[in-house]
């Protein structure tokens, strides 16, 4: 693998992931806070950060920690919620082959929704494997330290963020940031809208079982729209 295209391509990685970064912090800090307001301490909040490293999973779990829930319903729900990495995973499968395994497990490792909708169109459009490896790992590296770095403020902040500053309402927005580039893509449209009809109607039913299906609901309408997709290709 050439080295020092790897290393050129970097700052194009970075540059077209940037802007993506101002809506990550506030979804970071809001999720360090809601860490801490449920009852776990700094070292565990930063623990399950890292080990987890997925603000949605974690958002959507700590419900179920609070009150008590049985482990195997927050590590199903956990899963399900992070069921849509295995699209991502799939779709980046090819761009990213013929690298080390570490350097597989590492990208596995730090694939996240904004890296994903950021890279996903360069990385399928160069043929140069060190060029999409420096154009990937970048921007992810970025988020990582990025994501941490916010969290740990969350947690440590936790208390003192007057609750008027309405962080939540920025989270949410932050992902509608990252929602807008994947719209562009009918499968992935497609499971969007599922998914957010499902919740909608589905919001009523205990222990967030409406979330779990609503996701599972979008990516399968997802899979089914890029496979009726491909029968016209095949033809």
């Amino acid at each position: 693998m050439d080295k020092e295209r790897l290393t050129l391509e970097i700052p194009y990685g970075m540059r077209d992931f940037l802007p993506l970064s101002v809506g990550l912090v506030p979804w970071a800090v809001v999720t360090g806070i809601a860490m801490r307001s449920i009852g776990l301490s700094p070292l565990e909040a930063m623990g399950m950060n890292l080990l987890v490293y997925a603000g949605t999973a974690q958002l959507g779990t700590l419900p179920l920690i609070a009150i008590g829930a049985p482990w195997w319903l927050i590590l199903a729900t956990a899963l399900v919620v992070n069921l849509r990495f295995l699209i991502f995973s799939a779709a980046l499968a090819g761009p990213l082959a013929g690298g080390t395994l570490l350097q597989r497990w590492l990208c596995g490792y730090l694939l996240t929704d904004g890296v994903f909708a950021t890279c996903l169109e360069r990385l399928r459009s160069d043929a140069d494997p060190a060029w999409r490896l420096g154009y990937y790992l970048a921007p992810s590296l970025w988020c990582a330290l990025l994501w941490q770095s916010s969290t740990l403020a969350g947690v440590l902040a936790a208390g003192v963020i007057p609750r008027g500053w309405s962080l939540e309402f920025m989270a949410s927005i932050a992902l509608l940031v990252l929602l807008v580039p994947m719209a562009r893509v009918r499968p992935m449209l497609v499971a969007m809208l599922t998914g957010g009809a499902l919740s909608v109607l589905l919001r009523g039913l205990p222990l967030r079982l409406g979330v779990m299906v609503a996701i599972v609901g979008g990516i399968a309408a997802g899979f089914a729209t890029e496979h009726l997709q491909k029968k016209p290709e095949a033809r």
